[in-house]
């Protein structure tokens, strides 16, 4: 399993361990990811995704699951929240 955010794009970054006498190592950042299952209230069901921490506070932010995935670039999302931005896009179509 990748350790990237599935609506943001966040990935693990790289830095340096520092020493107090200041040796360098290589080390990863990683995102803090979470399975959540989020509420769509245009789909009346919950979708499960795994998103980062700022992505969940961004999300209660932009106001549910639907205004974020709306305003969201496509390149950012993975395939499963592509496909659900889609679905939602549908059915407020129809």
């Amino acid at each position: 399993m990748s350790r990237r955010c599935e609506l943001t794009g966040k990935g693990p970054m790289t830095g340096n361990n520092v020493s107090h006498a200041k040796n360098r190592t290589r080390r990863r950042f990683l995102p803090n990811l979470n399975d959540v299952t989020l509420q769509s209230e245009t789909l009346g069901r919950g979708i499960k995704l795994r998103i980062s921490a700022a992505a969940l506070r961004s999300v209660d932010h932009r106001g549910g699951l639907d205004a974020f995935l709306a305003k969201a670039k496509d390149e950012e999302l993975s395939t499963a929240a592509l496909k659900v931005k889609k679905e939602i896009a549908k059915a407020q179509a129809a």
